[in-house]
């Protein structure tokens, strides 16, 4: 009978030059203006890698050197290093339900401009054209900017290795090669994931949850979705699959649900609901959650009951997945967990006072979805920063 072999116990060398790479660049990232020493006590490697990794790195034009520290006495000071964040922007691009977010960010994740295109049907090609040109004309309003590439996050069940929708009922995408189209009509590299996992990621290289040993991601808009963490990975599972909670029962739950059952998660919790709830009430006669966190903060009594509910629920829902994957740190996405301390304590109150103290509002606030499109190229960056990196210095 023929024998498997085993798996080499040593990583392959591209592997561990990757791997190096990639903790070079994060230290820079995170302790910047950081000297080359430091950055070899920080990572374990050794000076003369270190020197090797900052100086491809400075030719990339990803880091450069900071002004040297004044010194008295004899010596040459350390000349410390930062990131180049003036050369390169990523391109973001995140697909809602009712409007597309497209941004340019730069290497520290920050959002240096960002626009929302509403719908005018979902059909997808029209959607990532219209993004495309959205992407086109924000680059035109940045003069000197130069993209690395394009990071697109979709809620609903998002394949990364094949940059495919493979399913978003809400939007009644089936197969959709998103990294196909949008790559035609960009000319970049583009990157495709989950909104749970790309917001995973941007809290661990620039967020709250940087230096977490693992982070749950829980999104609630109107689709419902998981994302999980632990060391330097996201699990996704075969095909990208995991994180999909949308139908996981909430005990009492009343709202019918396309797949036949009441009380589905995602239907419960859906913005949708909320705002179908509201204008049920009078209290708004629109379609946009905002309008329902405005008259809250109004002081309608309606809307904030509605809201507090809302997270409570959520909270349940945290707490689930607490149970389950006990994370170090637990980030959550939702309108009003993010706007109103009222309906962030009836999160924690949920989860539970032993474990409130681990959960936290997303770190990006009203620019979270721009943040969440421009995490998937960035944690690509991070990853492999050599094989990432243009070759267009």
């Amino acid at each position: 009978m023929p024998r498997t072999a085993a798996p080499p116990l040593i990583s392959p060398p591209g592997d561990r030059r990757r791997a190096s790479a990639s903790v070079v660049l994060r230290s820079v990232l995170e302790h910047g203006p950081v000297a080359r020493s430091t950055i070899a006590r920080l990572t374990g490697l050794s000076p003369a890698s270190v020197t090797d990794y900052c100086a491809r790195f400075t030719e990339l034009g990803l880091i450069r050197e900071a002004q040297a520290p004044r010194r008295a006495g004899v010596g040459r000071p350390h000349v410390p290093v930062d990131l180049d964040d003036s050369r390169f922007v990523v391109g973001g691009v995140h697909v809602a339900v009712p409007y597309t977010t497209v941004a340019l960010l730069d290497l520290r994740g920050r959002v240096l401009v960002r626009r929302e295109l509403k719908h005018r049907d979902t059909e997808p090609r029209g959607v990532l054209e219209r993004a495309a040109a959205g992407l086109a004309a924000l680059l035109d309003g940045v003069p000197g900017s130069r993209p690395l590439g394009v990071g697109v996050a979709v809620g609903g069940w998002v394949d990364r290795d094949s940059g495919t929708v493979v399913e978003h009922p809400l939007l009644g995408w089936r197969e959709v090669p998103v990294r196909e189209l949008l790559g035609a009509r960009t000319g970049l590299p583009v990157h495709v994931d989950g909104h749970a996992r790309a917001l995973v990621n941007g809290e661990r290289l620039f967020g709250r949850a940087r230096g977490s040993r693992s982070v749950l991601h829980l999104f609630v808009g109107n689709v419902v979705d998981a994302a999980f963490a632990t060391g330097d990975e996201v699990h996704h599972g075969p095909r990208s699959q995991a994180g999909t909670i949308a139908h996981l029962p909430v005990p009492g739950g009343t709202e019918p649900c396309d797949c036949g059952r009441t009380g589905c998660l995602q239907v419960e919790l859906s913005e949708r609901t909320l705002v179908r709830r509201a204008r049920a009430a009078g209290v708004v006669d629109g379609v946009n959650p905002m309008d329902v966190l405005a008259a809250a903060g109004a002081g309608d009594p309606v809307a904030v009951r509605l809201l507090v509910e809302r997270a409570r629920l959520t909270g349940r829902a945290a707490g689930l997945l607490l149970d389950v994957l006990n994370p170090e740190s637990v980030v959550v996405t939702e309108v009003g967990v993010l706007n109103r301390e009222d309906c962030l304590a009836a999160l924690r109150e949920a989860v539970g006072p032993e474990r409130a103290a681990v959960v936290a509002p997303t770190s990006f606030g009203d620019s979270v979805l721009a943040v969440a499109g421009g995490s998937v190229v960035l944690d690509v960056l991070y990853r492999d920063p050599l094989s990432a990196s243009p070759r267009l210095i």
